[in-house]
This record gives C-alpha cells, sequence and structure tokens, in this order.
C-alpha cells in the first residue's frame, strides 16, 4: 500500500493495516481467512510472472486481495460482501491519497469477485484465477477447503446448504472454462473440475 500510495500518512498507513489485519483474523473465518490470503498471494506470484503483468500492477492485485474478502459476513445477501469490500477498498485508499486510477482498478477487482467471470484482461484474469486456485488444489486441500466452507455456514441447515452450494458449483462446470489465464488452464482446469464434481456428488 506504501508503495502505491507514496504520498500516504504514515499514520494512516498503520492505521489502515491493523483494520485489515483485524478483520482478516476474525474469529468466524474458518476459510476466507489469512490462510486464504496467503494462498492467494502466492500465487499471484506465480500467475503474474507468466502474464507479463508490470510490477504496478502486481502490486495493485496484491493490495486488491487483501481487501477482497475484507468485508466477510457470512449471513449477508449474495454480492453484499462485495460490494462492502470495494467500498472499503475505495475508502482506505482515498484516505491514504492514492490516485484515482488506482483505487478505481482495486474496486473493480475486488467486485469482480462477486460472479469470478472469466475476465478478458490479464490483470483481473490473474487476480480472479487466484482467488478460484483453491478449486484446482491438491485433494486433500480441496477437501479441508470444503470443510472450512461448511463450518463458516454451520448456521445453514444441511438441506440448504447441499443446495446453495450445488447451485455455486454447478455453474461453474457450467462454464467453457474455470481460469481465465493460460498456466492457470493448464495447470488447475483438470483438477478443478475432478474436485468439483467429487464436491457435487458428495452434495447430492
Amino acid at each position: 500500500m506504501q508503495a502505491l500510495a507514496p504520498r500516504a500518512d504514515a499514520v494512516l498507513l498503520e492505521r489502515a493495516a491493523t483494520r485489515l489485519v483485524d478483520l482478516w483474523r476474525e474469529p468466524h473465518r474458518v476459510y476466507h481467512g489469512i490462510h486464504h490470503l496467503a494462498e492467494m498471494l502466492a500465487v499471484l506470484g506465480r500467475l503474474a510472472a507468466d502474464d507479463a503483468l508490470t510490477p504496478p500492477q502486481l502490486l495493485a492485485c496484491r493490495v486488491a486481495a487483501w481487501l477482497h474478502d475484507a468485508v466477510y459476513d457470512v449471513p449477508a445477501e449474495p454480492g453484499a460482501n462485495e460490494q462492502a469490500s470495494a467500498a472499503l477498498a475505495v475508502e482506505l485508499l482515498d484516505e491514504l491519497d492514492a490516485d484515482v486510477d488506482l483505487i478505481e482498478l482495486v474496486a473493480s477487482l475486488v467486485q469482480a469477485t462477486t460472479d469470478h467471470e472469466v475476465a478478458g484482461d490479464p490483470v483481473h484474469g490473474a487476480f480472479l484465477d487466484a482467488d478460484l486456485w483453491i478449486l484446482g488444489a491438491p485433494a486433500d486441500r480441496f477437501d479441508e477447503y470444503c470443510r472450512q466452507v461448511r463450518a463458516e455456514y454451520s448456521s445453514v441447515p444441511d438441506e440448504a446448504y447441499r443446495a446453495g452450494r450445488s447451485r455455486i458449483l454447478a455453474a461453474l462446470l457450467d462454464r467453457p472454462q474455470i481460469y481465465a489465464t493460460t498456466r492457470a488452464r493448464t495447470a488447475w482446469e483438470a483438477a478443478a473440475r475432478a474436485n468439483v464434481e467429487h464436491e457435487l456428488a458428495r452434495l447430492a
């Protein structure tokens, strides 16, 4: 954030960083917590190298990663968390005196996680693929992810959870491709489809 907002006051930077860390450590986050964020940041580095993102573009993706699930309220209406996280991105980056173009890019990356539609530009493509890396993870990590998501939604009855979760996962399989970038499709597409099909069978 300091690299992208060099005019920012140090106290405001520290306050923003502390606020984000506190949000990501909220106790109800079983999957959408620091581990997910760390995985996403690691994957972003690999995808950025392959897709030739510029250093500022990669930094913008990393800041957007910190902000994309910053607001995570389990009972929220679909899309509400993403919209609230994008609004927080605008608030924090504006307070840090970041350039308007950067604020718009980060907010658009955060908002794009609402439906994860395959993106046409390399920045959004790498960002969304990093967020969906978990679908193509090794089977044991994917199974752990499924258990973690269920734990986050522990208040939802089994039947309703199975129906809602199945609808989301089936929509991913209906796409011509889950991932946008060449590296992600090559490395994870087949595994992601196998993992999702396996989870749909368990939910049936």
